[in-house]
């Protein structure tokens, strides 16, 4: 399969999302966000499946789920925890051109507010500075690109993710 997508990684709040409309809008591609596919696809919100599964069911869920997307000429935001899935990552790596949004903690922190509200994964006693420093490798190992977003307007992001994959 040709690598027609650009599948965006980052933590929670990095704006993955919110990028990704605007970047699928300027590369007149389609947007695919790949918490909402889940949550269509187990008529539940994030959280919930979280509760209901505990956090290593949902990334079991997570994996499967992202290395299932068939697609072609989209952009992809992921799920923050997406990187914990070798299966989706390699079919990501096969389908597309990875980018990483990465953003200081205290800009994550500060973006965030409830946690258990944006559905994001926190295994018990962990903090959200221990998740940053355990996803931060990961988001670097499997990125083709990563744009610094810090200070960064919208605008400037999706010119510098667009003139990247140019």
């Amino acid at each position: 399969m040709e690598k027609t997508c650009v599948i965006l990684i980052g933590m929670p709040g990095a704006g993955k999302s919110t990028v990704g409309v605007v970047l699928a809008k300027r590369l007149g591609m389609r947007f695919v966000d790949s918490d909402l596919v889940i949550q269509d696809k187990y008529g539940k919100l994030l959280h919930e499946l979280i509760e209901e599964h505990g956090v290593e069911g949902f990334l079991n869920l997570e994996n499967a789920v992202n290395a299932e997307l068939s697609l072609q000429n989209a952009v992809i935001a992921t799920g923050g925890s997406a990187v914990y899935g070798r299966d989706a990552m390699e079919h990501f790596d096969q389908i597309g051109r990875i980018v990483y949004l990465a953003l200081p903690y205290e800009e994550i922190e500060e973006r965030l507010g409830d946690l258990n509200a944006r559905g994001v994964t926190l295994k018990p006693g962990q903090s959200l500075q221990d998740l940053y420093e355990e996803r931060t490798p990961l988001y670097e190992k499997y990125a083709h690109r990563t744009i610094f977003c810090h200070g960064k307007a919208l605008r400037e992001i999706v010119a510098e993710i667009s003139e990247a994959l140019s």
